[in-house]
């Protein structure tokens, strides 16, 4: 990649977090707290690497590649692989790629370093494009309003003996006058 610049490597915070729990000062629970969507994103787009864990040296550690940046638009905060990052930056301006390293034995991960490329020319952000997460957006959108709508108009509203609200509705530290 031949313009990547701006590296910043995060091996001495992923070594003192390791010798803090050999020490006993943190737990392994602590440090093996993967995310879910995490483990899943590993799963299925990690590039296997020849490391094996360092906690609990079951299997080797698989890595991810996430970019954000502002010329991405809504593409910021997306897995790539090398060959995505070596298209990606001729088209955009600069963007950072940040490196997860993940064990799906023991739920292990640590950010390994990060770094910026891109060609340097600054660039609008790409115009949104409508995807299939937004129709399922809409369609439960508009189910959850419909179903509103149909329970509002099925229950007919009565009001109390004095008219002013409505029978089953009142506050929780509201008490009439005369019950107190």
């Amino acid at each position: 990649m031949w313009s990547r610049r701006d590296e910043i490597d995060y091996s001495l915070d992923r070594r003192a977090t390791l010798m803090a729990i050999q020490r006993g000062a943190a737990s392994a629970m602590d440090a093996c707290d993967a995310d879910p969507y995490l483990r899943r994103g590993a799963q299925y787009h990690g590039d296997l690497t020849n490391r094996e864990c360092p906690v609990c040296a079951r299997g080797p550690v698989r890595e991810l590649r996430y970019v954000f940046g502002d010329q991405l638009g809504q593409y910021s905060g997306r897995i790539k692989t090398l060959p995505e990052l070596e298209e990606m930056e001729n088209e955009y301006g600069e963007f950072r790629v940040y490196t997860v390293e993940i064990c799906l034995d023991c739920g292990w991960n640590h950010l390994i370093y990060s770094f910026l490329l891109g060609d340097g020319k600054e660039r609008k952000a790409p115009r949104r494009q409508h995807t299939l997460e937004d129709d399922d957006f809409d369609a439960t959108y508009i189910k959850k309003h419909e179903r509103l709508v149909n329970q509002t108009q099925s229950k007919p509203t009565t009001l109390s003996s004095d008219g002013k609200r409505p029978v089953g509705r009142t506050k929780a530290w509201y008490t009439p006058r005369g019950r107190r």
